[in-house]
Order: structure tokens, then sequence, then C-alpha cells
């Protein structure tokens, strides 16, 4: 399939969410827009292999910026984006004795400061943790999305707002103009527009960002990459509809997957099971193609330690990706945002969790209204 046009207003790189979202707001301004997306379909790559939490801000005790922007976008994806919600489980969060980054306490403290709401779990809950090994165990109110929902919903939004969606057609490269930035896309057989023009590109890539950057001789964003990977589990019955994180330090979280009907099973110690920098010179993609053994067993192992009724779940497979780490996320366990301009009418889009896609649209919406 063939752009329609040589020129648009705005062209977006990357068919996740971040990219699906940009699109439809750009094109609601009534702008031209064209979405071009490597994979054969749309949200297929990070905004599917992942947790699919929608955070309220329990997860960044570290960081009360991120706790406090997580609790306000919290509310208006849910507003936002309804229909692809679920919040029908029961969320707790325990807090570890040892080797916990947070205290109980603090951790009370901390979610009174960001406006999240938070009791005392029951003690049939209570009962199912190690005692000795979990300080206290907390109610919260979280929610999950479904994937393919979406998906669905994003196309819809898509096709309402007339942006071009090209699938299955990747971006060989970016380069700036005189009369604006160009896309060049990859060589394959019966393309009869190699070349577009717009008048702002925008690469919202995430893991592959600095692949992209490098091959159009711009300078790479300071990333850390990681291959993840998170197990998909069959949970006893009676954790069914029960969503369980230990935190906050080398521990795990146990998360429905509405998308599969299961549950994933992530570990701060065992998910991440490589790192590279872009200076590295690794693909992603061959990294992603390359990943080893799962590390389930090892998962299991230290989780029922604190949790005994995981001993039962059932492993069903593993889901791989490679995320990608901001700096600042290595410091306080932080979600920043990242807007770069690196050229004139080229931005750099990158965010660490699904939320921060209002905060980002919002710098770039403000950005241009001021001036404007």
């Amino acid at each position: 399939m063939n752009p329609k046009r040589d020129r648009y207003d705005s062209i977006v790189v990357g068919g996740g969410f971040f990219g699906a979202y940009f699109a439809e707001r750009l094109a609601s301004k009534g702008q031209t827009v064209l979405l071009l997306e490597r994979e054969k379909e749309l949200l297929s790559r990070a905004s599917l292999v992942n947790q699919a939490r929608i955070h309220r801000g329990y997860h960044y005790p570290r960081s009360v910026l991120t706790g406090f922007r997580s609790a306000v976008n919290f509310a208006r994806f849910i507003t936002d984006l309804n229909g692809c919600v679920s919040g029908t489980y029961e969320s707790y969060y325990a807090i570890a004795r040892r080797e916990s980054n947070v205290t109980s306490l603090q951790f009370k403290r901390f979610c009174a400061t960001i406006g999240a709401p938070l009791h005392r779990a029951a003690p049939r809950i209570q009962r199912l943790f190690n005692q000795d090994l979990i300080e206290a165990v907390f109610a919260v109110e979280e929610c999950v999305f479904d994937a393919f929902a979406l998906r669905q919903e994003m196309r819809r939004r898509l096709d309402h707002s007339r942006v071009e969606v090209i699938l299955s057609t990747e971006v060989a490269r970016v380069e700036s103009g005189n009369e604006g930035p160009c896309v060049y896309l990859a060589e394959r057989a019966n393309l009869s527009r190699p070349r577009i023009q717009g008048v702002n590109v925008f690469l919202c890539c995430y893991a592959l960002l600095n692949t992209l950057l490098l091959r159009s001789h711009l300078p790479a964003v300071p990333i850390k990459h990681e291959l993840t990977e998170m197990a998909l589990v069959q949970s006893p019955e009676e954790l069914r509809e029960i969503a369980i994180t230990v935190m906050c330090g080398p521990f795990f979280s146990m998360m429905p997957y509405p998308t599969r009907d299961l549950h994933t099973l992530s570990h701060v110690r065992y998910t991440p099971h490589f790192a590279w920098t872009d200076s590295d010179r690794y693909e992603a993609d061959q990294v992603l193609d390359r990943h080893g053994r799962s590390r389930f067993p090892e998962m299991i192992r230290d989780s029922s330690r604190y949790l005994p009724l995981l001993s039962d779940s059932s492993y069903v497979e593993s889901l791989w990706e490679v995320k990608a780490v901001l700096p600042q996320s290595e410091m306080n366990d932080s979600r920043p945002i990242l807007m770069l301009q690196p050229q004139p009418g080229i931005f750099c889009i990158l965010g660490g969790k699904i939320d921060n896609v209002y905060d980002v649209w919002d710098l770039y919406d403000g950005a241009e209204a001021r001036a404007s």
C-alpha cells in the first residue's frame, strides 16, 4: 500500500499506543496525518507485551512526582478509554520486611500524599502471605487494560479522524530539508512513493527509536535497553480474580492479563535477561530473536516464598519484549517522559508507561499553543 500523498502535515512513525494516540490527536486539529507501522497490526509490540497495568501511583514511592502524575493520569485514562479497562478484580500491594526500599508506614504516607486510596487488606488475604517475610498487605484500587480492546478502539478513532495508516512498512531514515523533514521508506517492490515529506515527523518507535535516529545520522538518546520476560500463568483458583504486587525492591507482581484470560508473573530480579546501550551496537530485533530459556522456575520459586499459594500456578508460555529505560529511572524508579527535537520538525517521543502519553501530548500541545 502506497501513501496517498507526497506531503502531510504530520507523519507519525510507530503504531503503538503512543503513535496511534498522537496521530489521532493531530488529525483532530484538522491536520493531514500519515501513520507508519512496520508490523502487520497496530499495538502489537510493547503496547501488547506488558503487564497491562494502569498505574495509579502505588508503584512509585521513591518518586512522588511520578506517583502523583500516575494518579492524575489514571483518572484520565479510565475516562478516556473506559471500554478498554478491566477493574473487576481485587488488587493488593504487600510490603516486604527485608530488602524493601519502603516501610509500610512510609508507603501509607506516600499514598496519602498522592491521593491514592489505601486500606488494610482483609484477614483472608493477609493469611495468604508468609508473615515472616511480609510486613503489611494493603488493598488498593488499580485497573488493567485489554490490549486487544485498546487496539480496536484506537483503530476506530484513527478511521474516524481520517488518519492514513500504512502497516508492514519500515522507515529507513528521516532527513531534514528546506521544506520540512522527509521520511524515506525501506526498499520494497511496487512502492511508488519511497520519499514522503511532512511539516512535522514524530518518532514514536520506543525501543527502536535510536536505531532510526542513528540510521538518520541524528544523535542517539541516552537509553538503556533490556530484554524482558513475563511469564503467562494459569493462577490457582483462589487467586484467579486477584492482582498482587510485593514491593519495593527485588520482588514480583502477578497481574491479570485480560487479552489471554491469564495472569502475568514478572520479577524485578528475573524479568530482565540482558541489558545494553546503543554504544554496544546490539540490534533490538536480533536480541529478541535470540532470547534464552525462560526464568519462570526462578520467578515462581522466589515469589512462592512470599505467597506460598503461587507454587500451584501453571506455566503457559513467556512474553518477550525489549524495554527502553531512560537514565533517570535507574536512580529513583521514576518514569520520566521524553520529548526531544533533534532537528526542526522532527520530534522524538518516549514514555515509560502507557498513561505517560497524556503528559507527553500535553507537553507538545502546550508548546505548540505558546508558539502560535
